[in-house]
């Protein structure tokens, strides 16, 4: 289709393309320009911006750039005329008439399209007048969905007959063959036939307004429950979401979208006035429908069903939105509830009450967990080992929030999960059978292990724990003179260390000191514990901590023994704060020997 120059340039005026771009794509102005998360490749930091007055875009991550037809053309996936028709349609400009030789060469998508159009006003309109819709009429008002709602999401009924929708095509001259295609109509032995019959028919809209597909949900108990558009040449299953189209301009609002299962879940809460609630239409979610969620808001509170079967497909879609850079909240119903049934009886305000009270996703992730755990009655020994693998799942920065979370829930000490994959020996600290997988390479005539060979030769092996530990690890518990002074040379550096070689850097021309330190890192010479990441370093650091604040704890404990031995002898009476402070420490000593004896 040929336009001229001048309609091309009145339709480019009239479009505003940061409010065009903004209904695909949530943007915050910067400056002159307005940056948001690249709809064209998958992104976590903004790198896409939009420079509404000088009518370009450009994403510094994938360079697609262009203005607002090339954006439509990416964005939909459509030829240069497709795009200039839709603009055109937005901006209320009128273009020439197709000439019969342009209509034949219409896209075949622009063809579905108006075959799913047509077949979205006779549904609709089969619902609102015709007497053989009466049992979907009542259906509607026992789900509680009002006039407007109908309206507004323009419901339907598709006839219980086999060429309702087949007439309708053939009155408005619709090619059968792309009505197939459409998933509108099959063909039989005897000629094409409606696919869908007897059913409530709920369209679904691309988030440019075209409708792209269907479900058909079934009236009369017959299965399937629901009757969906498959895979067509303008709708692929698990890209899109239902109701993405009104959803997304709420969701910038409170930067969430709330997530359902089904269509009738979602028009529940929409009707409800939850305008930022869609429907994944699926069990779980796939990463497309993450990233199109990602683009609007980062926020998405997931309500699922109240059974098995939704609890297993909250779990799946957990992962999906988490690496889509999602902030996952779950919400809990009652059990046997969903959605829609909760709105209707408890009312909005019931349900605003459970999304505010919804709990993040790592808390439900290790409730199932825990909740396994506990009906399996294990000992506490396990139930603090799997509750520590569950931990170390988690972003680092999160585990001792979590751990306490899950030691309280299992009845166990903190301490107790962070201990469980490894137990020390008063003698050289070495882990349990469970606890995390090294080599010890001990030379025939190695002196024993110590405390401070031990972390000195960790220091070595991940020399960025220097500055890490600093503050945890006092240079007093070096008493070999050689090592006090390779740490306090480290503790000099600590900020420029990341690799050994950095750590000889810093001990500059000290000989003895290099020869210690490559004594130490020599896997075939030393004594020492060898580990295989940092994980496992740490946690022989914490432990090594700990059996020090439980020297500490018995020096102290032992000096205010003799003092408040002293002061009985002595007849005077005995100051509350000793004897309380005393009391606190036989409690901590004894938990932490107990612990590292595997008795507690």
């Amino acid at each position: 289709m040929r336009v001229d120059e001048s309609s091309k340039r009145e339709i480019l005026s009239r479009t505003d393309l940061g409010t065009l771009i903004g209904t695909y794509v949530a943007l915050r102005k910067r400056g002159n320009d307005l940056v948001g998360l690249c709809p064209f490749h998958g992104e976590k930091t903004p790198s896409f911006h939009v420079h509404p007055d000088k009518g370009f875009f450009k994403c510094f991550g994938c360079d697609a750039k262009g203005d607002a037809f090339t954006f439509i053309q990416l964005r939909e996936n459509v030829t240069f005329p497709e795009a200039l028709r839709i603009l055109a349609r937005r901006a209320g400009v009128e273009l020439e008439e197709e000439t019969p030789a342009a209509a034949r060469v219409r896209s075949e998508k622009e063809l579905i399209y108006a075959a799913n159009e047509l077949a979205a006003t006779f549904f609709h309109t089969t619902l609102l007048r015709s007497p053989e819709a009466e049992k979907a009429r009542a259906y509607c008002a026992e789900r509680g969905l009002s006039a407007p709602t109908i309206e507004s999401f323009r419901l339907g009924y598709a006839p219980d007959r086999w060429d309702g929708l087949v007439g309708e095509l053939k009155s408005a001259n619709i090619d059968l063959d792309v009505a197939a295609k459409a998933g509108l109509v099959r063909m039989g032995q005897h000629g094409f036939y409606d696919f869908y019959r007897g059913r409530l028919m709920i369209p679904t809209y691309s988030t440019t307004g075209e409708v792209v597909a269907f479900g058909g949900r079934a009236l009369d108990g017959s299965e399937p429950k629901y009757l969906n558009t498959q895979t067509t040449p303008v709708y692929t299953k698990g890209r899109g979401l239902y109701a993405l189209e009104r959803a997304r301009r709420a969701a910038p609002e409170t930067d969430a979208f709330i997530v359902v299962e089904g269509y009738l879940d979602c028009i529940a809460l929409q009707q409800a006035g939850f305008a930022n609630a869609v429907a994944s239409l699926g069990t779980s979610f796939t990463p497309d429908q993450a990233a199109e969620l990602r683009k609007y808001a980062e926020r998405v509170f997931i309500a699922f069903d109240a059974d098995a079967a939704g609890a297993n497909a909250t779990a799946k879609s957990i992962d999906v939105l988490t690496a889509a850079g999602c902030a996952a909240f779950i919400v809990l119903l009652p059990e046997g509830e969903d959605p829609d049934t909760f709105v209707r009886t408890q009312g909005a305000a019931a349900f605003q009450a459970r999304i505010d009270g919804a709990v993040p996703w790592v808390q439900f992730k290790l409730d199932r967990d825990i909740d396994a755990m506990l009906a399996k009655r294990l000992p506490p020994a396990r139930a603090a080992q799997h509750a520590e693998a569950l931990i170390h799942g988690l972003p680092r920065e999160e585990w001792d929030r979590w751990r306490v979370y899950a030691a309280s829930r299992l009845g166990l000490s903190p301490d107790d999960l962070r201990r469980s994959r490894f137990v020390q020996n008063p003698a050289n600290f070495s882990p349990r059978e469970n606890g995390p997988r090294f080599v010890r390479h001990v030379a025939p005539s190695a002196e024993p292990p110590s405390i401070e060979r031990d972390v000195l030769a960790i220091l070595l092996d991940e020399p960025a724990l220097v500055e890490e530990y600093a503050e945890r690890i006092p240079a007093a518990i070096f008493h070999d003179e050689r090592y006090a002074r390779i740490y306090r040379r480290l503790l000099e550096s600590a900020r420029t260390l990341a690799t050994p070689t950095d750590v000889h850097a810093a001990l500059g021309d000290d000989r003895e000191a290099i020869e210690t330190t490559v004594s130490l890192q020599n896997a075939e010479r030393s004594s020492n514990v060898r580990f295989p990441d940092g994980i496992a370093r740490r946690e022989h650091l914490d432990a090594i901590l700990e059996r020090l604040e439980e020297t500490d704890l018995r020096v102290r404990k032992r000096e205010l023994s003799e003092r408040i031995d002293r002061t009985l002898e002595a007849g005077r009476p005995l100051p509350e704060d000793d004897w309380a402070e005393y009391q606190q420490l036989v409690t901590r000593v004894d938990r932490l020997a107990g612990k590292r004896l595997g008795t507690k």
